[in-house]
Parts: structure tokens; sequence; C-alpha cells
């Protein structure tokens, strides 16, 4: 058994070391495009399936609440937490238009999609990522291995190098930590005394 606990977090600290070493330029870019469009009036619109749905709110609950410092509240919201709206549309409609209608009704050009997917491959987030585009709404795919095709889709994309589902997961929610503290950081740090 603990050689089996100690693989698990070997694995997952391996992956995140080879994550970040291939796109810690990106997470820098990102970090400054989400400050500049909350500077700008914009919001960040998050949504995502399953444990990618529940990393879309607390990524949300981070920048509305607050991460690591005092500060005032950041416009974010999940479109996976109103069950009424997303049965609703799935009833009416078909499950794969919960998000893009959402952000048909909710989504502005000056806003910022993060859309995460582990397999890349729900086709209620790719067509959301299509809405997006439509709507010249700049997008964030967070996503595995083996989701190039929803990657493609995206403004900026972090593909994490593994196909465990986990591991994935576990490197996509200490990337949104890690943007949630660059953003803090970049419209909130004070100036430092020379």
């Amino acid at each position: 058994m603990k050689e089996k606990i100690l693989k698990a977090f070997e694995e997952s600290i391996s992956v995140k070391e080879k994550f970040v070493k291939d796109n810690i330029d990106t997470i820098i870019e990102v970090s400054k495009v989400i400050a500049d469009t909350f500077n700008d009036g914009g919001k960040l619109i998050l949504f995502g399936n399953g444990g990618s749905s529940t990393d879309a709110s607390h990524i949300a609950a981070e920048f509305v609440n607050r991460f690591k410092r005092e500060r005032p509240s950041l416009p974010a919201i999940a479109l996976n937490t109103d069950m009424a709206i997303i049965t609703a549309i799935a009833n009416d409609y078909d499950y794969s238009d919960i998000f893009a209608k959402q952000l048909k009704a909710l989504g502005n050009e000056g806003d910022i999609v993060l859309a995460i997917s582990t397999s890349g491959g729900a086709a209620n987030v790719l067509k959301a990522m299509d809405v997006a585009k439509k709507k010249k709404i700049k997008s964030i795919a967070f996503t595995g291995a083996k989701g190039e095709k929803f990657a493609s889709k995206a403004t900026y994309a972090f593909i994490v190098p593994s196909d465990n589902t986990p591991r994935i997961q576990e490197t996509h929610i200490t990337l949104g930590h890690v943007l949630c503290q660059m953003v803090e950081e970049i419209l909130f740090e004070a100036p430092r005394k020379k």
C-alpha cells in the first residue's frame, strides 16, 4: 500500500514539473490577460463537467471571494452551478447546449472564457468554445494529452502531459490556483519601496 501511495504522489509531482516547465511563459501571459480583462471591465466565465465543473466553481470562488490577499471581488462566474438553467436547457434542447446557450446570453466581447475538459471531448464544452469564437471572446482551455481538438479551439491552451485523469485534474487545480495568485499580484500588489 505504501508503494502505491508514494507512486501516486510521485506521478503527480512528475506531471506538474513537466507541465510547468513547458507552460511557464503561457501561464505568465494568461495571468496578464485575465488581469487585463478585469481591468477593462470584463468577466471570467468558467465551465466544465464532473470534476472539471467543481474545479470551475472552485476557481470562480477564488476570484469572487479572495485567494491569498484581502482585495475587492473580481467578476467570475461558473456556468455549471445553476441547476435550474442546466436542466431546463438539457430538457428543452440538448445537454450539449448547456454551456453554449448560457454563453450566448452572458458572454460578451471583452470577457474571457476558461473551459476545462480532462478528455477534451465533451460535446457541451466544445460547442461553447465555438460560441466564444463566434462572439470574439478570448478563451483558455485546460485539458489533458488527448485534448488537442479542444485545445485548438482556444486562444490559450494548457495541455497536461498525461492521460491519467486524476493527474490531469490535480495539475488543473494547481494551475487555477497559480493563475489566481498571479492575477492578484498583478492587480493588487502594493508598489515596492526603493
